[in-house]
């Protein structure tokens, strides 16, 4: 029987691959071999079915072999890229790639992969150009649109990237991806509800489509749509039961809602599926904050994440900072917190106090929607840099490239952070202080501020992987709020019975204090408390917040509860609806312990085993309050029950506490700046004397 001849052997298999006939081209390539091993295109398509059926590794072998044949063929080197990026060798990808575009310049999937793959490693100026690229040969193609907006968003370009997502679903309005992609872009702009809507588009499209399902469930939750959420990640669950990604970010939900045990369940699962999954390690150490493990469990999760994270990086490059002990510093900030948030009413007063003869001060914001609060940090600095959108890598660059003496981290594992930027040493001295209330679990974080009432010497120590620095007068210092009003007098004199509050998150609100606090109530006669939390906007959180007090015996006409307000001024109004602050614990309040001392009202709270069970009596006794500090839970109780018992002390301390305040250690900006400083300068001087 004559054999049909090579040309036509090879079409039938190359027509077999375009129509999916994945064996039956394999197969047709296989024979074309058989006649003739060096039949280049042969090897090229067994390589490509290969990259097509998850074997990357032979891709790259036979397609490397048809390229040693035939080196002059554009698209052997474009899926040789393909092949090599599945492999994780992206350098050699990207040579790939480009030596395709120098032998055919216009062909625009090899710019869009490229690009796909430059986006990836945090190139965005080289991977905006590649799309760029690739759009001037196809104008019309909205996949090109697509790639080329994921890219100017993460370069922080927002309006132009939505523009080019609403051009891609005008091109093709059934794009589920891009759908998708503009939902998530709408997000970082914080527009919930339009984000909610991209997301139900894309799920309408693609009901399998996970990540659209679990972003969906965080912009819920963001938007304070608590019981939808849990309904979103139920629903992921239902279809992903193995889905690390949704049990973490059920957790997260039942956190708000102050359910902690089922907050950690879900954790604890979501790591016994995916042990590597550094977002809900994460998200376990902020439970571990607000739990009541000790102290050494607490740190041997921070221990475990920060090996996680440091393992098997190289060692740091050599700095070249200047070596002379009293030289101006150059002190870097980094933070996603330059704006109205908590932190700032803590940082604002340092960097303002600052003494620029001494430092000179570098932010680097990772602030997607900057406002007037950023505005403001940026006149309080030297130099500015927003790092939305910039790499770990170019981020670490930038901070060698300006010399940075001593780089402070201000958000720890809380929110948007650059631990991993920390991780690689950028700078000889890295600090961390403020925005999270322990650890970081990191070897190259060299020190973090404290002061001794936080971290009492010794004990404290032990459970720290860096050196704690212990500021004398208080580890931080507070800037009230401008529009506060005047404080009122306390509501119990004409209302006859004392009111309580806590402005905490209720996921500060575990059983002991939900306990305590039932306590202080019952004992209290015609006593009320009430309770404010941006997830008490929820009617699936107040039901079940209001039926853990029920089981305690507390109806709910004696709780109030109250969600997010819109300005500073009304919300710190409803201070003077209360008498009394109750503190959470372990995890005390921070921005609303002083809020309260503000506006007036005495906070009975209780000294706890770690520094953010210590914060509120720090505060207390730098103002002269040591007598609201309980040793214990029973003292907690008779001194909440003894002030409100009290209604000349407590209009004696709605008169005179903002002044008393105002006079304390907790509100001098400059003596509590030249105590960061001084700090600085010693750790630098340390560096200065021992080197790398």
């Amino acid at each position: 029987m004559t054999k049909a001849p090579l040309a036509d052997q090879f079409v039938d298999a190359v027509r077999h691959h375009a129509d999916g006939r994945l064996a039956e081209a394999g197969a047709g390539y296989r024979r074309v071999l058989a006649r003739d091993a060096n039949h280049a295109a042969s090897l090229h398509g067994l390589g490509v079915i290969a990259q097509q059926t998850g074997r990357p590794d032979i891709a790259a072998d036979l397609i490397g072999r048809a390229l040693a044949i035939e080196p002059g063929v554009a698209a052997f080197h474009a899926n040789l890229g393909n092949a090599l990026k599945a492999l994780g060798r992206t350098d050699q990808a990207a040579a790939a790639y480009r030596q395709a575009l120098a032998l055919e310049p216009a062909d625009t999937v090899a710019l869009n992969n490229l690009g796909n793959l430059l986006r990836g490693e945090g190139r965005l100026d080289e991977a905006v150009d590649c799309f760029q690229r690739a759009l001037a040969h196809k104008p019309q193609d909205p996949v090109i649109h697509n790639n080329l907006a994921n890219a100017m968003a993460a370069q922080g370009r927002f309006a132009e990237a939505a523009r080019l997502y609403e051009r891609a679903l005008a091109l093709r309005p059934d794009y589920a991806e891009a759908h998708y992609n503009l939902g998530n872009l709408l997000v970082d702009q914080g527009q919930l509800d339009a984000a909610i809507a991209r997301y139900g588009h894309a799920l309408a499209l693609r009901p399998d489509h996970l990540p659209a399902r679990l972003n969906l469930g965080a912009a819920l939750r963001q938007a304070g749509q608590l019981s939808d959420a849990i309904a979103c990640y139920e629903a992921v669950l239902a279809r992903h039961p193995e889905s690390a990604e949704g049990h973490s970010n059920l957790g997260r939900v039942f956190m708000l809602q102050g359910r902690l045990d089922e907050a950690a369940a879900r954790y604890e699962h979501a790591l016994a599926l995916k042990p590597d999954y550094q977002e809900a390690l994460v998200n376990l150490l902020l439970w571990l904050q607000y739990s009541d493990r000790d102290p050494p469990a607490i740190f041997e999760a921070h221990r475990r994440w920060g090996e996680l994270v440091e393992k098997d990086l190289p060692a740091p490059a050599p700095h070249l900072n200047r070596r002379d002990p009293e030289r101006r510093l150059r002190v870097g900030y980094v933070s996603p917190d330059f704006r109205v948030h908590s932190v700032a009413w803590f940082l604002a007063p340092l960097l303002a106090a600052h003494d620029r003869q001494a430092v000179e001060i570098f932010a680097y914001a990772d602030v997607p929607r900057p406002d007037a609060t950023t505005r403001r940090f940026q006149s309080l600095c030297d130099h500015w840099l927003s790092t939305v959108g910039l790499s770990d890598v170019a981020l670490i660059e930038r901070i060698r490239a300006d010399g940075i003496d001593v780089l402070v981290d201000l958000a720890g594992h809380a929110g948007v952070n650059r631990l991993a930027v920390f991780a690689r040493h950028p700078a000889p001295v890295q600090v961390d202080w403020l925005g999270y209330l322990n650890t970081t679990g990191l070897r190259a974080m060299d020190y973090r501020l404290v002061d001794d009432i936080t971290d009492p010497p010794g004990e404290a120590d032990r459970f720290a992987t860096e050196t704690l620095v212990r500021l004398p007068s208080g580890w931080a210092c507070f800037e009230p709020a401008p529009e506060a009003p005047e404080p009122g007098p306390p509501p119990s004199l004409t209302a006859g019975r004392v009111r309580f509050c806590s402005f905490s998150s209720p996921a500060k609100l575990g059983e002991r204090v939900l306990d305590v606090w039932s306590e202080i109530l019952k004992r209290t006669q015609g006593s009320s408390l009430l309770l404010k939390g941006a997830s008490l906007a929820d009617e699936g959180a107040r039901t079940q917040l209001l039926g853990r007090f029920a089981d305690r015996g507390v109806s709910a006409d004696r709780i109030s509860l109250a969600g997010w307000t819109p300005g500073a001024a009304e919300h710190l109004a409803l201070y003077n609806t209360a008498d009394i602050a109750l503190d959470p614990f372990p995890h005390n309040g921070v921005t609303t312990t002083c809020e309260a001392l503000w506006m007036g009202l005495p906070v009975v709270a209780l000294l706890g085993d770690r520094h953010a069970a210590r914060i509120s009596a720090s505060f207390l006794t730098r103002v002269g309050l040591e007598e609201l500090i309980a040793p214990n839970l029973a003292s907690y109780a008779d001194i909440a029950v003894r002030v409100a018992a009290d209604g000349a002390r407590l209009a004696e301390l709605r008169r005179t506490l903002r002044p008393r305040m105002a006079a304390s250690p907790l509100c001098d900006a400059s003596g509590f700046a030249r105590e960061v400083e001084a700090a600085y300068r010693a750790m630098w001087r340390r560096w200065c004397a021992e080197g790398d």
